[in-house]
């Protein structure tokens, strides 16, 4: 690469897409740790996108119309922080830039979104940004056709590289977006054929246009340093009404001597290397220093687009005030005054009419009231829509002819869902939930801890909860997948005995706004255990009294979900025997770990044995049998310690003893 033509043949472009790659190399010198090549590789594509096609408002990230810039491989930080220093972002100041790395720096290691108001995703394991990117283009789509093109017209750009691409999620993204022909993503692939381990024909040989191609995306080819390239890619790419991915040929660690090489993928810390790269780069300033007219040029881009805000002001001030309104409140997240008096009444009427439905049931009982008034849910499934319950009448399937519809067919996709989910909540004015096997959270796994990192309320509904499918086998049945899931720290994950509380349940999914949820459902028919109505959501304190003991309270039993009705029924025959039984629902152990030690207290007060009761593994048992209050030898676990097995549901929970007649059986054993 001759680095001499590029900067006579663009000198002024050169300078400013070297203070990217300036800020990048100084930064991660500093910090001795980080990933220069990238930021230094991509310079060239970010100067052009962020000054003449990226429409955002450096002073006011926020604002809803805004295009979303998302970078994908975000080992490649400093990037996008030298870009929101250098345009004006007020939060990516330059002392931020020094500190990168660092405690308590907005610029960590990789782009996390709740550190600046402009990072519009958490990046860094690789293939996330882009599968993200699907929900958020799919977010504009459907906001578009509710709310109209004056109000919700924008793209979202990503930046990828050769990891994003190897991973199996982007695949499930790339089918994804071309299949519902997201006209306004836009991918940048960095080509410079370098991992950390080498050359990536180690390892793969894909043809990657080859590949967007025949995923039904629109595909250019281009010198990823030639600025006139890049622009003329731009705008061909936004004429398409398919989704477009440039790939870009690019020289990872472009000048500097480790340039082309796995080296350059990395920290780039040696001063006399750095020195040398930045003399062939024409770069004369001292460390973390920007020439004034530079400077200036790149603040004047990070204004250009304050005057696009503005008309979008000017366009949202003559909607309707109710229209209006509404468009803010679910932008904001909020939800709408009616779900609390719709919640109740469904609840009052379940409890009256005392069904034997399975929960997954109970979610779409729960969903036929809801979302006609919540319009901003989406709902859909990987491939399991009747089995999962997650569509109801009206919905409309989303597709290519319907962007009002809110119902998407995944198709067999878990990971791909759960971060396309991840990217409708990020967006905003979408509530995104989405249905699989509770054993296949395996393979939403790694998005389904992003949404807790990212504090948003994706809600992920997981059915067939338990040894309680039956004869699909231990490969479906999930037994430490709740354990899995409570041990990820900002996540609810709710177990409903009945349709009154994954009624309470989804009312609380539905107001979180910085936490996600998990609903572990049944696929067996359950009684309902609550059949005295109450006003108050009882699953917001996590854990009741469902039944109280009579006579002197000598045993607890807590249980969740199917087993409640085990735990009922022990009671019963606990009670006949004179021994004073209380049986506590438990449907959330993460808000009940919230409360306060009151209620704690007067959930679980000292000195009753206690026994737990989950057709699951023990693990996250032991605090409530053991560590508040409990001691050795008068706490006891009647649940799983093994896979589950072929056969129906009923065998089951006998041959693995999560019977009454166990639960008796242990109570009285530990008295």
């Amino acid at each position: 690469m001759d680095i001499d033509a590029l900067r006579q043949a663009h000198p002024d472009h050169w300078m400013r897409a070297t203070a990217i790659r300036a800020l990048a190399l100084d930064a991660v010198a500093a910090a001795n740790s980080g990933h220069s090549g990238a930021p230094i590789g991509m310079a060239d594509i970010a100067t052009v996108l962020w000054s003449k096609h990226l429409k955002f408002d450096a002073k006011n990230p926020t604002w809803p119309d805004r295009d979303r810039f998302i970078l994908s491989n975000g080992h490649g930080s400093m990037l996008i922080y030298a870009l929101l220093y250098l345009s004006g972002d007020p939060q990516i100041t330059l002392d931020e830039i020094k500190s990168f790395r660092q405690w308590g720096a907005r610029t960590a290691g990789h782009p996390e979104n709740f550190h600046a108001d402009a990072i519009e995703t958490t990046t860094g394991p690789l293939g996330q940004g882009i599968s993200n990117s699907v929900g958020f283009a799919m977010a504009e789509e459907l906001l578009r056709a509710r709310f109209g093109r004056k109000a919700v017209d924008h793209h979202t750009y990503v930046f990828c590289g050769d990891g994003c691409l190897m991973e199996g999620v982007s695949h499930e993204a790339i089918s994804l977006a071309g299949r519902y022909q997201l006209g306004h993503l836009v991918v940048f692939w960095d080509n410079n054929d370098i991992t950390i381990d080498g050359k990536v024909s180690l390892s793969d040989r894909t043809n990657q246009v080859q590949r967007f191609k025949a995923a039904g995306w629109h595909v250019q080819e281009i010198d990823g340093h030639d600025p006139e390239a890049i622009d003329a890619a731009i705008v061909a790419a936004k004429k398409s009404k398919k989704p477009s991915m440039i790939a870009c040929k690019t020289h990872i660690a472009l000048g500097h001597a480790a340039q082309d090489t796995s080296k350059g993928h990395g920290a780039l810390t040696n001063a006399d290397q750095n020195a040398d790269a930045k003399a062939v780069w024409g770069w004369t300033t001292g460390p973390f220093e920007v020439p004034a007219e530079i400077k200036s040029w790149w603040e004047q881009a990070g204004s250009r687009g304050a005057a696009d805000r503005e008309a979008w002001e000017g366009r949202m001030a003559e909607l309707s005030e109710r229209r209006r309104a509404e468009f803010d409140r679910v932008m904001a997240g909020g939800a709408p005054n009616k779900l609390s008096a719709t919640i109740k009444a469904l609840k009052k009427q379940i409890s009256e009419s005392s069904p034997k439905v399975a929960t997954r049931k109970s979610s779409e009982m729960v969903l036929e009231v809801v979302n006609p008034i919540m319009p901003e849910t989406v709902g859909g499934s990987a491939d399991l829509t009747g089995s999962n319950n997650t569509l109801t009448k009206d919905l409309g399937v989303f597709d290519e002819t319907n962007r009002k519809g809110r119902y998407v067919y995944w198709g067999i996709r878990e990971h791909g869902m759960a971060a396309a989910m991840n990217g409708m909540a990020l967006h905003g004015g979408i509530r995104p939930y989405g249905g699989t096997f509770m054993a296949f959270t395996d393979y939403a796994r790694p998005s389904m801890r992003l949404a807790a990192l990212m504090q948003i309320p994706t809600v992920f509904v997981m059915t067939h909860d338990s040894i309680g499918l039956g004869e699909d086998g231990p490969t479906h049945q999930p037994v430490e997948h709740l354990a899995i899931s409570r041990a990820t720290p900002n996540t609810y994950v709710f177990r409903p005995a009945d349709t009154v509380e994954t009624a309470e349940a989804w009312e609380i999914a539905l107001r979180s706004t910085t936490t996600p949820s998990v609903l572990s459902l049944t696929r067996q028919n359950l009684p309902t255990v609550r059949t005295e109505h109450k006003l108050a959501n009882l699953t917001e304190r996590g854990a009741y009294v469902l039944a109280e003991a009579e006579g002197k309270r000598q045993v607890i039993l807590i249980a969740t979900g199917s087993e409640v009705e085990i735990a009922l029924a022990a009671r019963d025959t606990l009670q006949a025997e004179g021994i004073g039984t209380r049986v506590v629902s438990m449907p959330c152990m993460e808000l009940f770990a919230a409360q306060d030690e009151a209620w704690r207290k007067r959930i679980l007060p000292a000195g009753p044995v206690r026994v737990g009761v989950e057709a699951a593994v023990r693990m996250g048992w032991d605090r409530w049998l053991l560590g508040e209050r409990g001691r050795e030898g008068k706490a006891a676990f009647v649940g799983m310690s093994s896979f589950g097995a072929s056969a129906p549901a009923e065998v089951l929970f006998e041959k693995f003893g999560i019977t009454a007649e166990n639960v008796v059986a242990t109570a009285k054993g530990l008295l």
